[in-house]
Order: C-alpha cells, then sequence, then structure tokens
C-alpha cells in the first residue's frame, strides 16, 4: 500500500514514527509524502494543548480530502489520552495507543479484521521501555534514539505523564546496540532523548545515571558525534558538564527549560526549582562550556502571570547566558490542574509576551553567532540548499552553517571557517580533508 504518516509533537513521536515507517517499509508499503494520495494514512498525534488535539483531528479531515477511500489510523498521545473522543472524529477508522506497534501492523495487514476500532493500553502499568528498531531515514543525517520514557514529574501545566506513565529506561546494553545498528546504516549523529531524560536509569537494577550512559557511549567511540536533548535545571551536574567540556563524541550543547522566569509562577507550575537555582546551573554550564548553545523551553502567559511578573521575567531572561529560546504562549490543557486556575491572561496579551521573548532570544542568538566569525567550527553536513551550491549543516555546538562544498560533503562532518552572518545561519567555508567521520572504525560508509 501507499502509506503518508505524519507527526506532531516532541522528538520522541519523531522516534516512533520512525520506528513505525521502518516497520512498514520491512513489510514492503510505501511511504510517500502526506500531501499526496495514500492508501493509508497514519497520524501520529500530540496532546500537549488543547490545540494539539485540534491539528491532529484537522489532519484527519485533510487526509479524508485527499483521499477519500484511504483508511486514517490516529496514534500518539491524543489517541492515548482521549481513545473515545478520537474515535468520533469522521474519519477516523482505528485508534492505536502508545507502544501498540502490532495492533497497528495487523490492522495495516487486514483492516476488516480487526475486531475493535480501539486499541489502547494502560500506560500507568508500564514498567519498561519497548524498544522499537529505528533506522535511519531518508534525508537525515542524525537520528533521535528514545532511551527513557515517561515522566514522574506532575507539572500543572502538562498531560504528558497521564499519556506515557511513568520514567522507565532503556538498558545501556540495548542502547549501545541502536546505536551500533545505526552508523552502519550511515547515521553519524545521535540524539539521546526522552520524555524525562534526566531520569533515566533511576529505575534500573543496578541504578544508574545519564551521565553514566553518556561516558559509556563516549567511551566506546561508536559514533561521531551525541547530542543531548531537553534537561531538567536539576539533572545538568558538574561530572555532565565535565563530560560534555573534555568529549570529542558528545556535543556541547545543552538544552535546559526553564519554563518561567519568576519564582511565583514556576511555584505555581510546580516545577522543582526556583530562579537562583536556575542562574547557578546555567552560569556554571557557560563558565565549563563557553562555546555550547544553551537554549531553554520559556512558556509565557501561564495563569497568573501580571504585567509585573512578566516584566520581571524578561529582565531574568536578559541576564542570563543563554543562547537561544524556545517560546511558547501558555495553552490551556483540559485535564491540568492549570486550566482550572485563575488568572489565565488573554490572549492578544499573551501574543504580544510571545513576541518580546522571541524578540530578546533573536538578540542574544545573534550575538552568541557574531562571537564565532573568524574562528573554526567542526560542520555535519545535511542537505544542499535547494537555491544553490551551498550546503548547510550544523555545528557540534548546534549553530546553523552554510558553506560553499561539494555534493559530497553531504553526512560527512568537516571543519569550516566561519566568515560571516546571513541572517539566522553562519557562513563559512570548508577546510580541505578535514573529515572527522574517518576516526571512528565502526563501519561509517564513505
Amino acid at each position: 500500500m501507499r502509506v503518508a504518516i505524519t507527526t506532531l509533537g516532541c522528538k520522541i513521536n519523531q522516534y516512533d514514527s520512525g520506528a513505525i515507517q521502518a516497520r512498514l517499509e520491512g513489510e514492503e508499503h510505501s511511504i510517500v509524502p502526506f500531501e499526496e494520495k495514500a492508501d493509508l494514512y497514519i497520524i501520529n498525534s500530540c496532546t500537549v494543548t488543547d490545540r494539539a488535539d485540534w491539528e491532529a483531528r484537522q489532519l484527519v479531515r485533510r487526509a479524508k480530502r485527499l483521499s477519500p477511500e484511504a483508511r486514517v489510523v490516529v496514534t500518539g498521545c491524543y489517541a492515548q489520552v482521549n481513545p473515545e473522543e478520537v474515535a468520533r472524529v469522521s474519519g477516523v477508522d482505528f485508534v492505536v495507543g502508545l507502544n501498540r506497534m502490532e495492533a497497528l501492523l495487523q490492522f495495516v495487514r487486514a483492516p476488516e479484521e480487526s475486531p475493535e476500532r480501539i486499541s489502547v493500553g494502560e500506560s500507568k502499568s508500564e514498567r519498561a521501555v519497548r524498544v522499537l528498531s529505528t533506522r535511519r531515514l531518508p534525508g537525515h543525517t542524525r537520528a533521535f534514539l528514545k532511551v527513557q520514557e515517561g515522566c514522574n514529574y506532575s507539572c500543572t501545566y502538562c498531560i504528558i505523564p497521564a499519556a506515557r506513565g511513568r520514567s522507565r529506561s532503556v538498558p545501556p546494553e540495548e542502547i549501545m546496540r541502536q546505536i551500533t545498528a545505526l552508523v552502519a546504516q550511515g547515521v553519524v549523529e545521535v540524539v539521546l532523548t526522552g520524555i524525562h531524560l534526566g531520569g533515566y536509569g533511576r529505575d534500573l537494577e543496578p541504578k544508574t545515571e545519564l551521565t553514566d550512559l553518556v561516558e559509556k557511549i563516549a567511551e566506546n567511540r561508536l559514533i561521531p558525534r551525541v547530542r543531548l536533548s531537553s534537561l531538567d535545571p536539576r539533572e545538568v551536574p558538574q561530572r555532565l558538564l565535565r563530560v560534555l567540556s573534555q568529549s570529542d563524541v558528545v556535543c556541547d550543547h545543552l538544552h535546559v527549560c526553564l519554563q518561567a522566569g519568576t519564582d511565583e509562577i514556576l511555584k505555581g507550575m510546580r516545577r522543582n526549582y526556583g530562579t537562583a537555582y536556575y542562574r547557578e546551573v546555567i552560569e556554571r554550564a557557560r563558565a565549563m562550556l563557553p562555546r555550547a548553545a544553551l537554549g531553554s523551553d520559556i512558556i509565557v502567559g501561564f495563569p497568573g502571570e501580571t504585567d509585573d511578573s512578566f516584566a520581571r521575567s524578561l529582565q531574568f531572561l536578559e541576564s542570563l547566558p543563554l543562547t537561544y529560546f524556545h517560546v511558547f504562549p501558555y495553552s490551556v490543557r483540559r485535564g491540568t490542574p492549570a486550566a482550572n486556575f485563575n488568572g489565565h491572561v488573554p490572549a492578544g496579551v499573551k501574543k504580544e509576551r510571545a513576541r518580546v521573548v522571541r524578540e530578546l532570544g533573536a538578540k542574544k542568538k545573534s550575538e552568541f553567532y557574531r562571537t564565532f566569525v573568524g574562528k573554526q567550527v567542526s560542520v555535519l553536513f545535511e542537505r544542499r540548499r535547494s537555491t544553490d551550491d551551498w550546503v548547510k549543516g550544523y555545528s557540534r555546538n548546534y549553530l546553523p552553517v552554510l558553506a560553499r562544498a561539494s555534493t559530497s560533503c553531504v553526512n560527512r562532518e568537516l571543519e569550516v571557517k566561519i566568515t560571516g552572518l546571513e541572517r539566522d545561519c553562519l557562513v563559512g567555508e570548508a577546510v580541505v580533508d578535514s573529515d572527522r567521520n574517518t576516526e571512528f572504525g565502526a563501519g561509517l560508509p564513505s
């Protein structure tokens, strides 16, 4: 069959979609873009906000407009949390929750034999991560690798623990096997990801930590580049920073989620730290990793955020040595405590506050990028820009770089001399004979 897959939400969903695609292609189905006619559409949904649910429903309608006779499957967090609601959406043929790969495949193989339209398990009872073998996807030089699932926190704005269950980890040996398999397929960079990545290893026997896993991967030198996805402030120990500062495998890039810049809003969110602690973490990271891109998630317009608290939050953000922000206007999520809080901020005010914070983030990013003009950075080239003969990639510290280089540079890591800045991208010249891939003997193809 012709199968189209689309993904809403986080890197974990992207990983899950990659695993679904790999299994379907293994059964000789062809994967086509979601905008094309298909026999089957799979929507991997998010449910972090009410709008995310709405977006999933819109995608169902779009699929039926493209191919009225096609079948539509909805999976992911929205399907897990509200399966009956999803099943009532016109055009949905099958609802499958998280970690139900075999049920999904069985529906694809023989939809007329599926006795029920809904297949959803109880995520709260899950005590292990179901490892989904994945592979490098066409056009991608890096791969997301899920090493942890679920979350034990209870932030007042978040529904994800209800969808994903409690924190649980993939054993280190399995992670090493997955990395080895990805390298054999040509992957040069792996991004370790999870719903609560910093909680990695606490449920394993014997207990371990994320830093232990990162050290093990670095010491085995299976792959040229390993990157970490987002962490909470209380899960960035000095030992982890030391690994990032000393390793030529682990990328010097950290995304440490702040969410709000005042103590009263952080308390309302039920985060487990204050602004003073966050400052200490980020300033220590900057001191140990002077070249690292340091990013953060920021939610603006959380219930109770007054003009004064927003002004203080903005001042706090301006004072931090962060490189960039991911900014989100607060959006109501039914079923969370915050949805029932007093002091909801009008939509127009939230939009304006988001604009102001994004503007500050753009200023910080530009200032940081300019410090690299005239210097050399190691860039993993990902694709040729469609409009000309320039190739784009990312440095180890997560800076986008454009360089004039040959097509053969794609999926190779080269040293680049930075000569300038073009909009939000560094520009430079690739240094001849600086390929770092050859330093790793793990079967990387030329």
